[in-house]
């Protein structure tokens, strides 16, 4: 199988820690997170993905918005320049360590969180960011 994945969860997911909007979302968010640590590929989608899908029935949920789609675009443009290959629709990516490590350090240092602003969640992933990564989902 594969998980569906719109761009700016390729930065949420490595500092998710099992909060969320609700707790259907961290069931399902957690489900997800041992699905891409077990390696599970990733498929890059437009619009809301297998994260989003306890909110998709919400027509107010952020995930339709186009401040998300605008953050989608940032984040596939910093995610393909870090790994040196473009990340388009459709594009699979495996979420292996040496991926995820090579990602969280960007991601601390700021050079690929500029899809991140004004996003809600932004203390919280400085927080894990700052703290080290403990208590991550994805790829412990």
């Amino acid at each position: 199988m594969t998980v569906r994945l719109r761009p700016h969860h390729l930065l949420c997911m490595l500092t998710y820690v099992g909060k969320g909007y609700s707790p259907a979302f961290v069931e399902n968010y957690e489900a997800i997170a041992a699905r891409l640590s077990a390696g599970e590929e990733i498929e890059l989608v437009a619009g809301p993905d297998d994260i989003c899908g306890p909110l998709t029935a919400d027509p107010e949920a952020h995930c339709h918005g186009t401040s998300v789609v605008e953050r989608d675009r940032e984040a596939a443009r910093t995610v393909a320049r870090l790994i040196g290959s473009p990340l388009n629709l459709g594009a699979r990516i495996t979420p292996s360590p040496a991926l995820l490590a090579r990602l969280r350090k960007t991601f601390a240092t700021g050079e690929i969180r500029t899809a991140c602003s004004g996003c809600e969640w932004s203390g919280l992933c400085d927080s894990v960011a700052d703290g080290g990564y403990v208590g991550v989902r994805v790829g412990i």
